[in-house]
């Protein structure tokens, strides 16, 4: 016996998953826009600026704390 195709599901996301989005790629756009000035406003390094913004903002933060 043959099965029908199946449809893909489509992925949906809520408002709330788009708004955090937003606002993460916001964070990065300012945080790589400031190793733009502190590298002195040269051109030709956009994509590491944001791709170390990016890691900056999304890589899990360890804290140690002193005993």
């Amino acid at each position: 016996m043959k099965l029908p195709p199946t449809k893909p599901t489509l992925l949906r996301t809520t408002n709330q998953t788009t708004e955090s989005t937003s606002e993460l790629q916001e964070q990065i756009r300012r945080r790589a826009y400031e190793l733009y000035e502190q590298r002195g406003r040269n051109d030709g390094y956009e994509l590491n600026d944001w791709l170390q913004a990016e890691s900056e903002l999304t890589q899990p933060t360890s804290k140690t704390i002193a005993a």
